[in-house]
């Protein structure tokens, strides 16, 4: 049942203890699903539940009792702290199983060591190994056995009992039998060596998340009555008012309410350049105030917080199924019974034909032990935990497993111009003294005054000034006229430095080449910033968005994955073209605006091509949610989160090839997987059949082929991107503008 429009869906991660193979999953998502308004989304490998519930129809006590029904064990703690648990829990049960083991292999195997009546010493051994450190495989299988089903678990658990049982049997009646306590031994060992070195990769691949999450602010400066009152972050509510001084960190989500300052959201965007916030603008929790004293208004808290929306989408990814996974379920759900079925024909195979009960035994035993599908259950989410574990530290958010079935068959990839392949960030373009005025001047007395300023124009001017001259003189008397420019007296001067409504102001004409001048540039898409002083108009600066220097690499490297690539932008064809000059793009879409983007989309959708969009994520989302695959760069905002598939954190555009790539490789590691752990089974069981596997040798296997598995999806963390070579970070000439000054 949907929600109503009153009553908004909850969304709760549940970490799970119990599960011991793919079926228990989905046996919880099964039970979970029943339950009244509720959508739950179980990973074996992650041992969590996903779960979106109506709170009018269920609640999170109703989602753990219903966990608990199917003989499992739910809580809402921290994932971090549930993982550590169950491997304190699993190292302790390991290491005692190794220890009683490895005397026990040495008196099976070494006839010297055999005195007379070891068989009493193997038993004692063998028996806290078998039923103590294996207890989890024994009561897993009940539990599916209660519910009529039957799993890996349910494979592993007959296997052990009952080479425990045959010898204990045969020592305590005396029997003329061979003893296997060693096989129920080795094989629990084994089994459990696997599982340690699965949840050792579950808690690496969640580093990222949990370093992610570290860096919000641990305490706000909240205005109570006036004053100013430290309180732990976890302590704030929407609506409260708290203060950022320079060089704090912003405390949570909100709205400036006083105050004009430049933020560094680098952590979030990549992006190293601050920017300008005043009353109005919002801001983002850990980000940090770089200068100025801001008030802030909290809109977001704790889970909502776009830090925190950054986390949940990659655990959520990683708790998700891809549509190949689903298929990997149900082959999984029918498997375990027809090996039973197949074990149970084995023995009565030998049994008939050879009248050798040990030997029988043993065929049986190594057919239940070599064909536990432990690989196959985890041979998609340990892939996708990893990658998209990888990604989220090259700032790549993976929306969901089925973006990697959608990243194999796109084939153009449309790129926003501004913010994207450009910087997003003014450049001084060009410097226009007036008659009588040298360009000296002009950047001297103009990036003087705008030295004092925080504003990205103004810091842009001041640079390029600093650069050309070496220095700048002292100001007085500054004054920052918000959203028009700065006054400030410079070498006794009184100077006007920003827009020509600024200098209309005070009277100040702009001559006719310079009003021509302004035409031109304007007409070109740039900025243009008049300059007085003295009464006069005294020249204009030109400021424009400047090319990344890793624009043209990344279009490279786009192409080498066989993409074709078009740049998309609402600026005049003239500038369009001679951006994508300098990248390498030869199809440009000028003069769009963004209502027309998704028309674009639609139209290369029309003529055949599967279409990636990246974007920045706020005028682009309709155009990223049109695309088949859509990757919001530079921003961690709701409507890129939302809107797009894929999240670049990083303002570098190569970050898109690197997703696209991540992408595709993590779908190969699962389809590799997926077929050695299926051909291994394949090709074993008859080997096991006809009695050409021992038990122990059948127990080694099968736990290689799971640590295989895992082992193969660790690849992905050496995904290596160009973006962390120092070398690669301007690896082609910084392009630049049209008319910019070298």
């Amino acid at each position: 049942m949907t929600a109503t429009a009153e009553q908004p869906r909850t969304r709760v991660q549940l970490s799970l203890e119990g599960m011991t193979c793919a079926s228990c999953a989905t046996r919880i998502e099964r039970k979970l699903n029943k339950l009244e308004g509720v959508e739950a989304s179980v990973n074996y490998a992650t041992e969590q539940a996903t779960v979106s519930y109506d709170p009018a129809q269920a609640a999170v006590e109703d989602l753990i009792r219903a966990v608990e029904a199917a003989g499992y064990r739910a809580s809402v703690e921290a994932r971090a702290e549930a993982d550590e648990q169950r491997a304190r829990k699993l190292r302790t049960r390991l290491i005692v199983a190794a220890v009683l083991t490895a005397p026990l292999v040495a008196l099976a195997m070494v006839p010297p060591l055999q005195f007379e009546g070891w068989e009493w010493l193997a038993f004692a051994l063998a028996t806290p190994v078998v039923l103590w450190a294996g207890w989890t495989f024994h009561r897993a299988a009940a539990l599916n056995a209660r519910h009529g089903a039957a799993t890996m678990d349910t494979l592993i658990s007959i296997g052990t009992l009952a080479a425990w049982a045959w010898s204990t049997v045969a020592l305590v009646g005396s029997l003329d039998a061979h003893t296997y306590f060693e096989v129920g031994a080795v094989i629990t060992t084994l089994i459990l060596l696997g599982r340690f070195l699965e949840a050792r990769a579950k808690r690496r691949s969640s580093a990222a998340i949990r370093a992610l999450l570290e860096l919000g602010a641990k305490e706000a400066r909240v205005l109570r009555d006036g004053q100013e009152v430290v309180v732990p972050v976890d302590e704030l509510q929407p609506g409260d008012l708290f203060v950022v001084r320079p060089g704090e960190k912003i405390a949570t989500d909100g709205v400036v309410e006083d105050g004009f300052s430049a933020v560094d959201q680098s952590m979030l965007t990549g992006e190293p350049v601050p920017v300008e916030v005043g009353p109005g603008d919002e801001v983002a929790g850990a980000t940090i105030n770089s200068s100025g004293r801001l008030i802030v208004r909290a809109t977001k808290v704790g889970a909502e917080t776009a830090l925190a929306q950054i986390a949940r989408m990659v655990e959520e990814a990683q708790a998700g199924k891809a549509p190949i996974q689903r298929l990997v379920d149900r082959v999984s759900a029918v498997f375990v019974p027809i090996v039973i079925a197949i074990s149970l024909a084995t023995l009565a195979g030998w049994l008939l034909l050879t009248g050798d009960a040990s030997a029988a035994f043993t065929a049986s035993v190594a057919v239940l032990i070599i064909a536990c599908p432990c690989a196959l259950g985890l041979a998609t989410p340990t892939a996708l935990m990893v990658g998209t574990g990888r990604g989220a530290q090259l700032g790549i958010l993976i929306k969901g497993p089925e973006v990697l079935e959608r990243t194999r068959r796109i084939t153009t990839i449309v790129l926003d111009k501004t913010g994207t392949v450009t910087e997003g960030r003014m450049w001084l373009a060009d410097a226009i003294p007036a008659e009588g005025v040298t360009r000296a001047e002009l950047l001297r007395i103009a990036g003087a005054a705008e030295d004092a300023s925080e504003h990205p124009i103004a810091r842009a001017i001041a640079e390029r000034a600093r650069e050309e001259l070496g220095g700048l003189p002292r100001v007085e008397r500054f004054s920052n006229r918000a959203g028009l420019g700065v006054e400030a007296v410079v070498e006794g001067h009184a100077a006007i430095v920003g827009r020509p409504q600024l200098l209309a102001e005070w009277g100040l004409e702009l001559p006719r080449e310079l009003s021509q001048a302004r035409e031109e540039a304007e007409a070109e898409g740039r900025t243009v910033v008049a300059v007085g002083w003295d009464g006069t108009a005294r020249g204009l600066l030109v400021v424009a968005d400047r090319i990344k220097p890793s624009s043209a690499e990344a279009v490279e490297a786009l192409v080498r994955l066989g993409l074709t690539p078009v740049l998309l932008t609402g600026d005049n064809e003239r500038t369009a073209r001679s951006v994508a000059a300098t990248v390498g793009i030869r199809q440009v879409r000028a003069n769009v605006l963004p209502e027309d983007k998704v028309a674009e989309v639609r139209r290369l959708q029309e003529e055949g091509e599967v279409v990636a969009m990246v974007g920045d994520g706020v005028n682009d989302a309709p155009a990223l949610a049109q695309a088949d695959l859509g990757l919001a760069i530079g921003t961690g905002t709701d409507v890129a989160i939302e809107a797009s598939d894929l999240t670049l954190v990083s303002g570098d555009p190569r970050a898109a090839a690197d997703a696209i790539a991540l992408a595709r490789r993590t779908l190969r590691t699962i389809k590799g997987n997926l077929f050695w752990a299926f051909a291994y089974n394949v090709a074993a069981i008859p080997l096991a059949v006809v009695g050409l596997l021992n038990p122990i040798v059948a127990a080694a296997a099968m736990a290689f082929s799971s640590v295989f598995v895992v082992t193969n999806s660790l690849r992905l963390r050496r995904f290596h991107s160009r973006r962390e070579d120092t070398s690669s970070t301007v690896p082609h000439p910084v392009p630049r503008l049209e008319g910019e000054p070298a």
